[in-house]
């Protein structure tokens, strides 16, 4: 086992990961180096579907399953090692599917197909021991020796925002949001990985080339959600108890909240979101549902705490997922691309068993006092009140935009974020999305001309809302992003953040500050060209960086 691919690992120097045995995440090494092995056959399955893509042809099954198996790698969603054999044996299925698909494609154009081999050529076995000893073909250091650690990261940066992607637009195809185009792109990247690429240059381009793929994921997955549910809105929501039986749903994924929520209508059971999901409150296509009752709890870290003092059931439904306790490991379910060894799943979206389970437990006996907090500034009701914030802007009340956001974590160093949110002067508005904003969003900022200081724009899902913001601003002022008085501070966890902060190069902004930790895969040498090039600087003191921001504005 070897893995770095996310902030928590428990070395932060560059090379530094999770190692022999288990990871800070509890993922074991079985469960690791299995999951290596799927990444390495997936990339397989992509060199024949890119050939297939080339001539016109494609699988749907085929474009599906690499985007549910890239999912399940990500840190935090699947530990179960049972769910990667029945993975690896349809990997191996699903690459013969694409080869026949190429095949035939190409004696329809008269071509001869190309013999492949790497990914495409690999045979796991069946037998645990014999898979194991495959995956070491899939190490994410293989060719450390030979090619040194800049390619080696560098190979990691692409896969990891690939995977990140790759999540996004699951999200978005579980809200029957599919392209081929995409699928095709995200085949054409893998199998520029499965090749064993070793130029810096062409590695730092093919991130960026990530990063514009994500982009695409992104409008995609924004429009499958404001179609369905419609635009959020600016909402109050509920963030103490009310009394009676209870579900709690956490993760991202709005379509399984959605069908908790059909499921368990009229059965006397609230409903709360937990996480990442709060911002569903927002979306009127679910709003209708009166027993969506709020939000219970904070970021994914405290699940361990707020878990155990729920008396419902609780379903998880996408990254963030820590080792379910005794205290509520009975009613704790999984879902979608998500798995813990021995936790019930829940296939095809019946939740019936969440449901009796909730229904088995005692709920919440009394309400506890009200208190709310205030979600949905999305970019239309962001970019309803243009006019008044682009006003608020030329008159000198509104200073400056600090959008601080990202993943949340553990680790010793967040607290960083809240201070600096706290220190933030009165005459500045600060934007935010993803989990990270569970470290000050129940603070009270107060407001500047009738707008919030506090802009809650969504989940990290939502990062596309972030970004149409940013650019109408800038069409507003007549000016480039980089030029508008706006500080991006952002802190990173797992893939889905790496693939938007590729995004965010992709569109050329600069100056963003990034922490707690720079990522373990990138080497000194790598972060310093990110550094020449965009001005990617580590997060440093709170304050020092706050004046250090407003100076350069």
């Amino acid at each position: 086992m070897f893995c770095y691919q996310c902030e928590q690992t428990t070395r932060t120097r560059a090379g530094d990961g999770c190692a022999n045995v288990v990871g800070t995440c509890g993922k074991d090494a079985v469960t690791a180096d299995l999951q290596d092995l799927l990444i390495h056959l997936v990339k397989g399955v992509s060199m024949y579907a890119h050939r297939a893509a080339e001539l016109g042809a494609r699988d749907r099954d085929v474009d599906v399953f690499v985007i549910e198996s890239l999912f399940t790698t990500l840190t935090n969603v699947n530990f179960d090692p049972a769910r990667f054999e029945t993975l690896i044996g349809q990997a191996t299925a699903m690459r013969e599917r694409a080869r026949a698909c190429y095949e035939a494609v190409c004696a329809k154009a008269g071509q001869v197909p190309e013999q492949l081999a790497g990914p495409a050529a690999c045979d796991p076995g069946q037998a645990m021991d014999q898979l194991l000893q495959k995956a070491r073909e899939g190490a994410i250091t293989v060719g450390l020796d030979r090619v040194g650690a800049d390619v080696v990261g560098l190979r990691a940066l692409v896969l990891y925002g690939i995977k990140g992607a790759a999540a996004y637009f699951e999200h978005a195809h579980v809200l029957d949001q599919d392209d081929p185009a995409i699928y095709a792109q995200f085949h054409r990247l893998l199998n520029f990985l499965a090749e064993n690429p070793t130029g810096v240059d062409d590695l730092l381009g093919r991130a960026l080339e990530v990063g514009a793929l994500n982009y695409q994921v992104m409008q995609q997955l924004d429009a499958a959600a404001t179609g369905r549910y419609g635009h959020p809105e600016p909402t109050e929501v509920r963030t103490t108890p009310r009394a009676g039986k209870a579900i709690l749903v956490s993760g991202h994924d709005l379509r399984y909240l959605e069908q908790v929520l059909e499921q368990s209508a009229g059965l006397g059971i609230n409903v709360y979101t937990h996480g990442e999901l709060l911002p569903a409150h927002a979306y009127p296509g679910l709003k209708r549902y009166p027993h969506l009752a709020g939000n219970y709890g904070t970021a994914w870290q405290n699940q361990h705490t707020e878990f155990a003092e729920f008396p419902g059931a609780i379903v998880m439904t996408s990254n963030c997922l820590i080792e379910p306790q005794p205290a509520y490991r009975a009613r704790i379910f999984t879902s979608g691309p998500v798995g813990w060894p021995q936790v019930p799943h829940i296939a095809g979206r019946d939740f019936r068993p969440v449901i009796e389970a909730a229904l088995a437990t005692p709920g919440f006996a009394t309400d506890a006092a009200p208190r709310s907090i205030t979600v949905g500034f999305a970019r239309n009701a962001v970019l309803g009140a243009a006019e008044q914030v682009v006003g608020a802007v030329k008159s000198g009340a509104l200073k400056h935009f600090f959008l601080i956001g990202g993943c949340d974590g553990a680790k010793p160093g967040r607290n960083y974020y809240t201070e600096l949110a706290e220190k933030v002067p009165q005459d500045c508005a600060i934007l935010t999305l993803g989990c990270a904003k569970f470290r000050f969003n129940d603070h009270d900022f107060g407001s500047i001309g009738g707008l919030p200081r506090l802009l809650d724009v969504g989940q990290c899902n939502d990062s596309y809302s972030a970004i149409q913001i940013a650019l109408a601003l800038a069409d507003a002022f007549d000016c480039g992003v980089n030029d508008l008085p706006l500080s991006l501070v952002l802190s990173w966890l797992e893939q889905k953040a790496v693939a938007v902060l590729l995004t965010l190069l992709h569109l050329g902004v600069r100056n963003i500050r990034l922490g707690p930790s720079l990522p373990a895969f990138l080497t000194p040498a790598v972060v310093q060209v990110l550094v020449d090039t965009f001005a990617l600087t580590p997060i440093g003191e709170p304050q020092a960086d706050l004046d250090a921001m407003l100076t350069a504005a």
